[in-house]
């Protein structure tokens, strides 16, 4: 490990990296190291855009430095798997951005690797860490709402159709549900935990992926999430925790908030947490966090439950007859 700021290299050059580099700006100790792309001209523009150290043609360099601490994985859905294992392997902390996996076959593979190596392993769902979701998560605990029992959340955006994008190409694991429906889902985990019933309905557009979905879930006490998604038109992206004595409801977008509206006993407070940096800091801060006490994985974010959010994933697939080449 570096001996003064925390190393980061980032895999997979696109536009959630270059945000993910622009949120390590705001954090003082961290440092990126190096940049990896299969094209040596990207890679060399991006790290001379954000100040990086090394820009490499080959993965496999990046993951061979010695200065590295943690890799950012930034790659295709469909290449999660292939390049977390080879960075694991090789002793470097993993956080790679969501969806974790294209199916459920490789996040175990992922999470084998992971615990196999004894190497810290997160996947990027930023939301978690977000100080108004962190606020959310102590409302709950304290019984601010009472006993929550129902979530209705969406996420859907507005595409251009075009078969060969990663949005609706199925050989690059396309459709809502990969792309911004695991956000509902993951939100739904952690207010309610896994579910113990799944249910839902897509439409399968012309290349064959998801382009709108709705869901609802059953939860362990009964608890319901409903929940949808899309890629061909924007939802209202807003989410609303019902519970016994009261309600918070989460303003747009939710998954990035800034404030929320707490009601409860007849009385309504808006309350604002604003946030330092774009919001990929956070993530990034609870990785640098956890390597450094040691830990292989996340107590915000447990491995197990990032396989849960998987295994429901993929039981929504089934429901909708969606496969994929690399199922």
């Amino acid at each position: 490990m570096s001996t003064t700021k925390f190393g980061w290299g980032i895999i997979g050059l696109g536009n959630i990296a270059s945000s993910f580099a622009t949120g390590l700006q705001s954090i003082d100790d961290a440092e990126l190291i190096g940049v990896g792309s299969r094209s040596q001209e990207k890679a060399d523009a991006f790290a001379e855009r954000f100040h990086a150290q090394h820009a490499y043609s080959s993965y496999e360099e990046l993951a061979a430095n010695p200065d590295i601490d943690a890799i950012y994985i930034a790659t295709p859905h469909t290449s999660h798997c292939e390049n977390t294992i080879m960075c694991l392997n090789a002793g470097k902390a993993v956080l790679c951005e969501k969806p974790f996996a294209v199916n459920l076959r490789q996040a175990n593979a992922m999470v084998t690797a992971a615990k196999t190596n004894n190497v810290f392993l997160l996947e990027a769902m930023w939301t978690r860490y977000l100080p108004l979701i962190v606020k959310v998560r102590e409302l709950l605990a304290t019984g601010a709402i009472g006993e929550p029992r129902m979530l209705q959340a969406d996420f859907g955006f507005q595409a251009g159709f075009n078969p060969e994008s990663r949005l609706f190409n199925p050989e690059l694991g396309g459709g809502a549900l990969l792309d911004v429906g695991v956000y509902t889902l993951s939100l739904a985990s952690m207010v309610f935990g896994t579910p113990t019933a799944v249910a839902g309905l897509a439409n399968l557009g012309q290349s064959g992926v998801d382009e709108e979905s709705a869901f609802v879930l059953k939860h362990s006490k009964g608890q319901l999430s409903i929940l949808s998604t899309a890629i061909r038109l924007n939802t209202l992206h807003e989410a609303v925790i019902l519970g016994t004595e009261g309600s918070i409801k989460i303003h747009s977008p939710w998954w990035v908030p800034k404030s929320l509206t707490l009601k409860c006993g007849g009385a309504e407070e808006v309350l604002e947490i604003p946030f330092v940096g774009n919001g990929y800091n956070y993530e990034a801060l609870e990785v640098m966090d956890c390597v450094r006490a040691g830990k292989v994985e996340s107590s915000t974010l447990p491995l197990g439950e990032t396989l849960e959010i998987q295994s429901t994933m993929e039981l929504l697939r089934e429901q909708w007859g969606l496969k994929y080449p690399s199922d």
